[in-house]
């Protein structure tokens, strides 16, 4: 039986042993070939990351970047700024990164030291070649971190605190991205948004060919081009945009650090997608049940934790998203934004209020009376909020709509180039042939200093200037007098600072500027070191274009992406450049500047297309051991006998009930912001009770109902307030809620202190 018994198993196990050959061979192959599979999908796909963080910098005394009024200084919060960055790679291939950051344009000493930073960090993965850093030109930030002398005056010289924070927040965003790279889809969809912008300088626009201007229907560009990324597990994620219009809603009487309009229309669209997808996750949504749109986890326990330094508590903008899925992130990026308005109402004169002078943007040949009204006019948040919600709302409508798939290639090209004078083959005045031209070194004209409708200067001085007058040039000689060669290469500018050719204490203008290509399938990002003008910028995206497709009808999204890399003012057209308005006179390297830059992108372009290397150029100067800061340091912090930081000086009533819509405000004893920045922190927050004991975070300094703003009773005093306004949306929750206020103080001695203070609960019904 025993025998028999294995006799009759071994045949089964004979049969077993083959099938379960079998069945590893047949699994063999599947395994195999679905591997294959798997490789070839993600071959043909790429890898995705984003990433935001808080680069907000100095609240308090700093000059604001942009309208170059030294009497415009930082006091307080409208809502923060970010650095947003997203990296896209095929693996084992090229990669691309572009920042987009809530600054008026980037710097070159900043991406000099981010590059520093990345190399350190990783290698040669990412250098200048492949790396983007565009500025949305908010003129609400704090300056002091470029490092050319015309950009610092206002400031008192460099701010280490702007750089700072600046470099910090690129780099952090740029490690986000990169850590957050997964496979995924980018699909790019365009559409015009419609009152934005106005032309502001339409004398110089129409000195344009008629023929060419034929070709357009408006004076200003009005398409935008939205790129979506979609996880390939956790779905959409983020996108990126790039429209046309100035960062100059809010006025340069403003002194509360903002994005402007395109900082709102981003912190508008991330809000926006974290409400409307906040559902996915039931467990968070039951816990977060009756709370209002957004809870933060932003602040630390002080008492708890004394000596922690606030500004490190990582921010979470929403608990209704997934914890390890990461946080959508929206950037509305700037293009050739040169002549273009957010002020769409148009310019006219405070006195009379009539139209101001169509030449000359004057009244009565004051410039100081031509200001251009935002569609929320007088009140200038109100107007950043429009233009920013028309520009997200299309955002919105092009995200949701975008079919089209980025498919193709990544790759870049980049070089260093000296504007100062480079050769340039233009067309012969009257045609036959071509002519070798020059740029000029950098010179800025009378009408520089007139300003524009967005932000007037002073004295006499008028946009439209070609002549200048004696008294100017004689102030302008003192520091330099341009030579003859200089004041014909410039011609028919009249030249009111020689920037190019001023060394003293160091260098006052750039001269050696980064071109850079970025290409991602489809799409085709130009990054520009200035302010392309409307129709300069067309005539370059036309140029590259016909270089990329060799006319061939071959689909392509060129976009522009401004105030790259670097910042060297306007770039015009040759026949805007001959009117000198603000533009042409801001036009630094001569009337030849935007030939210039076509000429050396198409050269650019043709390497892209021929897989040929081109000469990294000259590289630009790295100043940063020169640089010079007047600006006076913090020195203590106190508060009246009796009373300690935090503490109300003006409370709410007591017992107070607020209706939706309406405003609270609450005064506190504070210390300077610059003792800590609160980088993803807040200086001020809005707390909801739930249950009997339990306050819970609701809005923050990010939030574009709530602003912090910060004053001295004095210039000199170190006595300070802190002023928390909360306009009560009208989809917030009715509850119990307080406000609180962080901050810092420094002490004689040189510590510094945190300390918080709460208002007294009120009710919002």
């Amino acid at each position: 039986m025993a025998g028999a018994s294995m006799g009759l198993q071994v045949p089964s196990l004979n049969v077993c042993a083959r099938k379960r050959c079998r069945l590893f061979w047949v699994s063999l192959v599947v395994l195999l070939l679905a591997s294959s599979t798997r490789v070839a999908f993600s071959d043909s796909k790429y890898l995705v990351g984003l990433g935001s963080y808080d680069i907000t910098g100095p609240a308090a005394d700093v000059n604001m970047m942009g309208y170059a009024m030294m009497e415009q200084t930082t006091s307080g919060v409208h809502f923060r700024l970010r650095a947003r960055s997203f990296i896209v790679a095929e693996p084992g291939k090229n990669r691309v990164v572009f920042v987009n950051l809530d600054a008026c344009m980037a710097s070159q000493i900043v991406t000099i030291k981010v590059l520093e930073r990345l190399k350190a960090r990783y290698g040669e993965l990412y250098t200048e070649k492949n790396v983007a850093i565009s500025g949305i030109h908010t003129h609400a930030g704090p300056a002091g971190y470029l490092q050319y002398v015309v950009y610092i005056v206002t400031s008192l010289g460099f701010v280490r605190q702007s750089f700072d924070a600046l470099v910090d927040g690129i780099e952090q965003s740029i490690i986000q991205a990169h850590e957050n790279l997964r496979p995924g889809s980018i699909y790019v969809n365009n559409g015009e948004v419609i009152d934005a912008g106005i032309n502001r300088s339409p004398s110089a626009y129409l000195n344009n060919p008629t023929e060419e201007r034929s070709k357009y229907k408006y004076d200003v560009d009005k398409e935008m081009t939205l790129i979506k990324f979609v996880d390939d597990e956790w779905g959409p994620i983020g996108s990126f945009n790039w429209f046309a219009t100035h960062g100059t809603s809010m006025s340069n009487t403003n002194s509360l650090i903002s994005g402007d309009n395109k900082g709102a229309a981003a912190r508008f669209m991330e809000d926006w997608f974290e409400q409307n997808n906040s559902a996915s996750s039931e467990s968070v949504q039951s816990a977060a049940e009756g709370i209002p749109r957004r809870v933060s986890s932003i602040i630390p326990d002080v008492h708890s934790h004394p000596t922690k330094i606030l500004s490190v508590a990582q921010r979470v903008r929403s608990a209704l998203r997934k914890a390890d899925k990461p946080s959508f992130v929206s950037a509305f990026c700037q293009s050739n934004c040169g002549d273009v308005s957010p002020n769409v109402l148009g310019a006219f004169c405070k006195d009379t209020g009539l139209p101001c002078d169509f030449n000359h943007s004057t009244c009565g040949g004051k410039n100081e009376l031509c200001v251009a009204r935002g569609p929320g006019y007088p009140d200038e948040f109100e107007s950043t909020r429009v233009i920013g919600e028309r520009q997200f709302r299309r955002a919105v409508e092009l995200f949701n709509n975008a079919t089209e798939e980025l498919t193709g290639q990544i790759d870049y090209r980049h070089t260093y180039l000296d504007f100062s004078q480079l050769e340039v083959m233009v067309p012969k005045q009257g045609g036959g042939g071509t002519e070798a031209v020059k740029t000029c070194p950098a010179a800025m004209g009378f009408a520089f200093a007139a300003g524009t409708i967005d932000g007037s200067g002073a004295f006499d001085f008028k946009q439209g200037d070609d002549k200048g007058n004696a008294f100017w040039k004689m102030v302008g000689g003192m520091l330099k007098a341009p030579n003859e060669e200089q004041i014909a290469c410039q011609q028919p500018k009249p030249i009111l600072l020689d920037t190019g050719e001023m060394t003293l204490p160091y260098q006052w203008a750039p001269s050696v500027l980064p071109i850079q290509i970025l290409r991602v399938g489809q799409l085709v990002i130009l990054s520009v070191p200035g302010e392309f003008t409307t129709m300069a910028g067309r005539r370059l995206r036309d140029a590259v274009k016909q270089v990329l497709t060799n006319d061939k009808n071959e689909k392509l999204h060129v976009v522009i992406a401004g105030l790259t890399n670097t910042y060297s003012q306007y770039i015009t057209t040759f026949e805007e450049y001959e009117i000198q308005r603000y533009e042409g006179a801001s036009t630094l390297y001569g009337p030849h500047t935007l030939s210039a830059y076509i000429q050396e992108f198409q050269k650019l372009a043709g390497a892209l297309v021929r897989d040929q290397t081109v000469e990294p150029g000259p590289q630009p100067p790295d100043m940063l051991s020169k640089q010079i800061s007047m600006l006076t340091p913090v020195l203590m912090d106190t508060t009246p006998l009796g009373t300690n930081f935090g503490d109300c000086s003006t409370d709410v009533p007591m017992n107070a009930t607020y209706k939706r819509g309406s405003m609270v405000s609450v005064v506190f004893w504070s210390a300077c912001p610059r003792n800590d920045l609160m980088t993803e922190g807040t200086f001020a927050l809005v707390e909801i009770l739930q249950g009997t004991d339990t306050w819970v975070p609701a809005y923050d300094d990010d939030d574009f109902c709530l602003r912090f703003i910060w004053s001295r009773p004095a210039k000199l005093s170190s006595r300070s307030h802190a002023t928390i306004e909360w306009r009560i949306p009208q989809s917030a929750t009715p509850g119990v809620y307080r406000i609180r206020h962080f901050g810092a103080a420094k002490a004689l001695l040189g510590s510094v202190r945190h300390f918080t203070g709460s208002s007294s609960a009120f009710v919002v019904a």
